[in-house]
């Protein structure tokens, strides 16, 4: 009878463990973070130019663009949707965008800077710093 209750202790023992391990199976599974897109994108002021040239970004996603030269510098857009002031070296800008289009841009204060900002649907994929690849004949 004893070595019947033993074992009886050792089942329910296995059972226990193997419903936690279940359990927590399940609970890390319902619990595990979405992999969420990016919503905040870098442009470096460089060289005299915008780096990258072209961003291709979700509607919603912040841009912030940063001095790297040592010469001030601007972020004006085309059709006058968003402006900075003259940027000195390491200093940033930054700019919501809420609505799709295609923003070109400029730095006023040497206008051969030029480069666009593409904003698509929220649920378009792109990466941080990554300009858009187009597929040939996909246009």
């Amino acid at each position: 009878m004893r070595n019947n209750i033993e074992r009886q202790v050792g089942v329910l023992i296995l059972v226990l463990v193997v419903a936690l391990m279940c359990y927590s199976v399940v609970r890390a599974s319902t619990e595990a973070p979405t992999k969420q897109k990016p919503s905040e994108y870098q442009v470096n002021i460089q060289d005299f130019s915008f780096e990258p040239d072209t961003v291709s970004v979700p509607v919603g996603a912040t841009v912030t663009w940063t001095n790297k030269d040592e010469e001030p510098h601007t972020v004006f857009s085309n059709d006058d949707v968003f402006k900075s002031k003259a940027l000195d070296t390491d200093e940033k800008f930054s700019f919501k965008f809420t609505k799709a289009g295609t923003y070109k841009y400029f730095c006023s204060v040497h206008p051969k800077m030029v480069a666009t900002i593409e904003v698509g649907s929220s649920d378009k994929k792109s990466a941080p710093m990554k300009m858009e690849n187009k597929r040939r004949g996909s246009d």
